[in-house]
């Protein structure tokens, strides 16, 4: 986004404001980048700020609604990045709401735009986010507790920062698809080949290697 762009600029000193907590002139801000926009990609900037400073998810639905229909409408590179963050925006206020199945449609449709975003915090932010959101609106039975979490409570416990900064990554942004399992199981067998964990760590990991591999043709 241009930084010279009347819309832009006033929404960058809008975020200034939210982050020093002054959310009345943050928002005022943004009012002020809506009315200032001259065409739909503006409107969708200040759309996707404004969303963040409603005072009911009803409101933040609508605008952040408002702001998806504008980027259709724009419907070139420049709003092809935004369309991640707007999904799971539309995603957690849905949930809130309580349609968790129209939610969980909105994290599908933003994890499969993430490859939009460039690589970066910002990309592994989000990408967590939708993760998380996708968890939540899980329609599936559980098939009983994860078998990993006992591994990573004692991780946690001993503060194994060298094992969690492996794990915790693959595992908290695991979309299920199919690279991304294979991600998190290449993590679990390096881990595993370092042999340096307790023997009941090794054990775990071994059996969660194990569970994972698909089952074998009859």
């Amino acid at each position: 986004m241009d930084p010279r762009n009347t819309v832009v600029r006033l929404c960058t000193e809008g975020m200034t404001a939210e982050a020093a907590g002054r959310g009345d002139e943050a928002h005022a801000l943004f009012r002020r980048a809506w009315e200032a926009a001259s065409d739909d990609y503006e409107s969708c900037v200040a759309a996707h700020y404004l969303a963040r400073h409603q005072s009911t998810p009803e409101d933040t639905l609508r605008w952040n609604r408002a702001c998806l229909e504008l980027a259709d409408r724009v419907g070139d590179a420049r709003v092809r990045p935004f369309y991640p963050s707007l999904h799971g925006a539309l995603g957690r206020v849905l949930l809130e709401l309580g349609e968790r199945a129209e939610a969980r449609a909105q994290f599908e449709a933003g994890a499969a735009r993430l490859d939009d975003l460039p690589a970066g915090p910002y990309a592994d932010w989000l990408r967590l986010r939708i993760a998380d959101g996708l968890r939540a609106t899980d329609p599936r039975p559980a098939d009983g507790p994860d078998p990993l979490r006992p591994l990573l409570d004692r991780l946690c416990a001993r503060a194994d920062l060298a094992s969690l900064a492996l794990l915790l990554p693959p595992y908290l942004a695991n979309l299920h698809r199919p690279r991304d399992e294979e991600r998190l199981t290449t993590v679990l067998r390096m881990l595993h080949a370092e042999r340096r964990l307790p023997e009941p760590d090794l054990t775990a990991l071994a059996d969660v290697i194990a569970a994972r591999q698909p089952a074998a043709p009859a």
